[in-house]
C-alpha cells in the first residue's frame, strides 16, 4: 500500500509517467421489442425483457497528472489482449517516456509473463524494460485510480442496455474525447501518513 502512495506523490514526469490501468467486463443487451420513444410528460419506455449478446471487456489507463484517459474494448480478456494493451501504451501512447510507471492490480494477467507469452524474447524484453509495475495490496483495488475512472465510465455511458461491442465503442469514444478535452488532472490525497493513522489495524503489532 504504501509503496503505490509513495508513486502518487511523485512529481509529473513525461519521461517517467504515473499510469494507472484496470479492467471490467459489460455485459451486451439487446432488446426483444423496441422501446417507446419519449413524449411529452413521459420518458422512454424499456422493455423488462432483454436478450443477451456475450460480454465485453474494457481496458483502462489513466494517467491521472497529466488527466489524459484511454479506453479499449474488446471481446476477451485473455493475456494476450493485456499485452498487446501494455504494447501499444508503450509504444503509441508514451513512445516519448522512459519508462513508465504502471499501477494496477495483480490480476493474473496482469505480469510480465504475458508479455513472453505473446511476444518474441526480445521484443517482450524491450517492453519490460520500459515498466515499472507496482502492484496494489490484495483487497486494496481502492487504491487504483484507474478504478476510479472505470466507475465514471460506468455510470456515465454504460449504464444503459448496448447490444453490440460496434456500439460500446462509438459511446465510449464519444465519452473518452470528452473526458479527454476537460484534461481534467486528479489530485490523490490519501498520503502515507494518513494510512498509518486511519488504517493502523493493517500494520503489524511490534
Amino acid at each position: 500500500m504504501e509503496d503505490v502512495l509513495a508513486v502518487y506523490r511523485l512529481a509529473h514526469d513525461p519521461r517517467f509517467p504515473v499510469v494507472c490501468m484496470d479492467e471490467s467486463s459489460k455485459q451486451l443487451v439487446g432488446e426483444v421489442h423496441a422501446p417507446i420513444p419519449a413524449a411529452p410528460g413521459r420518458g422512454q419506455i424499456v422493455d423488462h425483457e432483454y436478450v443477451r449478446h456475450g460480454v465485453a471487456t474494457l481496458f483502462v489507463e489513466v494517467e491521472p497528472l497529466a488527466g489524459r484517459r484511454h479506453v479499449e474494448v474488446t471481446e476477451r480478456r485473455t493475456r494476450q489482449d493485456w499485452a498487446h494493451f501494455i504494447k501499444a501504451m508503450l509504444d503509441e501512447r508514451y513512445a516519448a517516456a522512459i519508462k513508465v510507471r504502471l499501477v494496477m492490480d495483480n490480476l493474473n494477467t496482469h505480469d510480465l509473463a504475458s508479455l513472453y507469452e505473446t511476444f518474441p524474447p526480445a521484443e517482450a524484453r524491450r517492453l519490460a524494460e520500459r515498466l515499472e509495475i507496482h502492484y496494489t495490496p490484495k483487497h486494496g483495488s481502492w487504491l487504483n485510480i484507474a478504478e476510479i475512472e472505470l466507475s465514471a465510465l460506468s455510470s456515465q455511458c454504460l449504464s444503459r442496455r448496448l447490444p453490440d461491442l460496434g456500439t460500446m465503442r462509438r459511446e465510449v469514444s464519444a465519452w473518452l474525447q470528452h473526458r479527454n478535452t476537460r484534461a481534467a488532472p486528479i489530485h490523490w490525497r490519501f498520503t502515507t501518513h494518513d494510512a498509518r493513522i486511519k488504517l493502523h489495524r493493517l500494520y503489524p503489532k511490534l
